[in-house]
């Protein structure tokens, strides 16, 4: 069975930022610790002063020492996601694509969306919680590393990553956009001006599903 345009097609989507509206795994969980100021200090030394993905791992890790399991799942449950993620990952699936999630946040979140239907959900490399163990510096993913995984998907899933759509926000998803001829830039700033075919703002992955639609037709 074939999707959109008679191709099958590999949907690759980023967490925080796109999935998650406006914010990101790693805010969500400090918010559980009471850690919003410090976790906004990591953020922007990420953003704005060039602080690496695995030593901003490193930090987020010594902040979350008292981390417990019942908090990430509070954390990922209250979490602002887009709505119609699962009926997007539902339509995909049924139609014979395949959907997975690419992101440099910790796997022990990252991969909870395998329950809502995603094919494949890679994330850093973290300590499973309670943390008993540092953090494997090359665990963590960077921005390369999202070309990489992707390689590897279209290997598993038998498409060419011409038959591939990825959906992201910022700087960590300009070298896959670079890459995937079908890109949706999802409530983005500005590193993926110009390198995305399609532009959505908005709360509802369907919207944003929409225009891949759309386009293929």
């Amino acid at each position: 069975m074939t999707t959109l345009s008679g191709r099958r097609r590999l949907h690759l989507f980023d967490l925080d930022g796109t999935l998650i509206r406006g914010s990101a795994a790693a805010v969500e969980i400090s918010r559980q610790l009471g850690l919003d100021r410090e976790i906004a200090q990591l953020e922007q030394d990420f953003l704005l002063r060039g602080l690496t993905p695995d030593e901003f791992a490193v930090q987020a890790h010594a902040l979350w020492s008292e981390l417990t399991p019942d908090q990430v799942t509070a954390a990922f449950e209250q979490a602002p996601w887009l709505t119609g993620i699962r009926e997007v990952w539902a339509e995909i699936r049924a139609e014979g694509g395949h959907c997975a999630v690419i992101s440099l946040s910790p796997d022990f979140f990252v991969e909870r969306l395998l329950d809502w239907g995603a094919d494949a959900a890679h994330g850093s490399r973290w300590p499973s919680v309670p943390f008993t163990e540092p953090i494997h510096r090359p665990g963590i993913l960077d921005a390369s590393a999202k070309v990489r995984i992707a390689g590897e998907l279209c290997a598993r899933f038998g498409v060419e990553p011409a038959d591939c759509v990825a959906y992201g926000d910022s700087m960590s998803d300009a070298e896959l956009f670079a890459i995937v001829p079908e890109t949706v830039a999802v409530n983005a700033d500005h590193h993926l001006a110009g390198l995305a075919r399609h532009s959505y703002a908005g709360g509802d992955l369907r919207e944003a599903y929409a225009l891949v639609r759309k386009s293929a037709a």
